[in-house]
C-alpha cells in the first residue's frame, strides 16, 4: 500500500477514488509516565515513555486507516494527514488520528 501526504504519487496514475479512509486512537498517560515527564520537564530531556506511546498511537491508527482502505479496494491512500488532540479533565488523554483519500493507481 502506498501512502503519501501529496495529492498524486509520481509516476503513477489514479485511476479511481474510493472515498475518506481514516484511523483513530485514543489512549490515557498513566501516572508513572506522568511523574517520568514531569521530572524531565523540571530538569530538561526527552521523555522516551511519551514518545514511544505517541509512535505506537500512531503506527496503529496507520494499520487501521490501511485496512479500511483494503477493504474498500484501494491499493493507495493519498493526501494523508496526522492530527494529535488531548483530551479529558486533566487533558491526560491523547488522540492520534490519520486521514487520507483511498485509491486506485496503475
Amino acid at each position: 500500500m502506498l501512502i503519501t501526504t501529496t495529492p498524486t504519487i509520481e509516476g503513477h496514475t489514479i485511476r479511481e477514488y474510493k472515498g475518506l479512509v481514516s484511523g483513530e486512537v485514543i489512549f490515557g498517560m498513566n501516572f508513572l509516565k506522568d511523574i517520568g515527564a514531569s521530572l524531565r520537564d523540571f530538569f530538561g530531556g526527552r521523555t522516551e515513555s511519551y514518545e514511544n506511546a505517541m509512535l505506537e498511537g500512531r503506527e496503529t491508527a496507520q494499520r487501521e486507516m490501511i485496512e479500511r482502505a483494503e477493504a474498500m479496494g484501494a491499493n493507495a491512500i493519498v493526501g494523508v494527514h496526522f492530527g494529535y488532540e488531548t483530551m479529558g479533565q486533566t487533558s491526560s488523554m491523547i488522540m492520534i488520528s490519520i486521514s487520507g483519500t483511498a485509491v486506485v493507481i496503475n
